[in-house]
């Protein structure tokens, strides 16, 4: 089994966790936009089907 001969350096280790959050940060952005498209109407990758709530008078 290959074994890492040195430690890695606190930099390097930041560096990779930086960028390991900022895939979940905008992960979580794209979700975010989906959402409030589909909220608003205006998704052009789903059809969502509305249904209109009569109202009692």
């Amino acid at each position: 089994m290959a074994v890492p001969k040195k430690r890695t350096s606190t930099s390097k280790k930041r560096i990779r966790k930086n960028i390991w959050k900022k895939k979940g940060y905008w992960a979580a952005l794209k979700a975010f936009s989906l959402a409030k498209s589909l909220s608003t109407g205006n998704s052009k990758s789903f059809f969502v089907l509305k249904t209109h709530k009569e109202k009692k008078v």
